[in-house]
């Protein structure tokens, strides 16, 4: 029990637990709707936007939360331009626009004196340096992320298994589309101080990704995808501390691996019970 209990002792280690539950939070929501929509590629993408914002701010000494916001607008804009103007996919508008943040970003940090510290805590996060300051801004997310998806629970439910049909039902799916790419820009932003902007999308797709594996509707898919999320947060802190290895990058991988352990009981389940089956209808068809 004392190994479980010791790494979070300190005050730091509580606020970064409590940093990466509610990052947890607001992912969990928001990665329902990723996986239901086939949407994992644009989060990735989503989460490197945001990089040269807040390396701006890092650089010019302002908020970093005001940064990441600009550049998820920028980003969006670049991405519907390209999909409107041309014929391109927009997939490939994606792929463009993932790299070029993502450049754009390292050239702007690699101005500032610290470039390796800087560009190391916005890739990957620190999470044992969360503050009251930055739980207290993250709660506000989790708020505004949880309330408009209660709000949109059935326009987001309608577009993901058929846009037709919610445009047919006067559900406005492209205002739909739009706010749910305002909530993944939130959840992002909102985590990136816990696990970085790399690492946020083991934390959006993980979850939900294992959540899908094991449910077979879409409230208890959210509700389990939050259980998994909490529980990614607490055991990759915990091995952490205990192996000292990367605060946010443990928690997730233990996102990642727990997805892929989640799959391989299955499958072995699944074999076993067809095989059962097998024996059974070959010991009746021998009577």
């Amino acid at each position: 029990m004392n190994w479980v209990v010791e790494p979070f002792q300190a005050g730091f280690q509580i606020r970064a637990l409590l940093g990466g539950l509610l990052a947890a939070l607001m992912s969990s929501f928001v990665g329902v709707w990723l996986v239901l929509r086939g949407m994992s590629f644009f989060g990735d993408a989503f989460v490197h936007g945001v990089v040269p914002g807040i390396a701006a701010a890092v650089l010019f000494g302002f908020s970093p939360y005001l940064g990441a916001a600009l550049a998820a607008i920028v980003m969006v804009s670049l991405m519907e331009l390209v999909y409107r103007t041309t014929s391109l996919k927009e997939d490939t508008a994606i792929g463009l626009l993932f790299v070029g943040m993502m450049a754009l970003g390292v050239v702007v940090i690699s101005r500032a004196d610290s470039f390796q510290g800087s560009l190391t805590a916005i890739l990957f996060g620190d999470a044992l340096g969360v503050s009251w300051a930055d739980i207290q801004m993250q709660l506000l997310f989790v708020i505004g992320v949880g309330v408009v998806s209660l709000l949109l629970y059935r326009p987001l439910m309608a577009l993901s298994f058929s846009p037709d049909k919610a445009e047919a039902l006067g559900m406005r799916p492209q205002l739909t589309h739009w706010l749910l790419l305002m909530m993944i820009a939130a959840a992002v932003i909102g985590s990136f101080q816990a696990v970085g902007t790399l690492l946020v999308l083991g934390l959006l797709i993980g979850p939900a990704a294992t959540a899908a594996l094991i449910t077979r509707t879409v409230p208890r898919m959210i509700l389990a995808s939050l259980i998994i999320g909490v529980v990614s947060v607490t055991v990759g802190l915990i091995f952490s501390y205990h192996l000292g290895t990367a605060a946010g990058a443990s928690m997730a991988l233990v996102a990642i691996v727990g997805f892929f352990l989640v799959l391989l009981i299955r499958e072995l389940t699944g074999a076993i019970h067809r095989r059962r089956r097998s024996a059974t209808f070959a010991k009746q068809g021998a009577s």
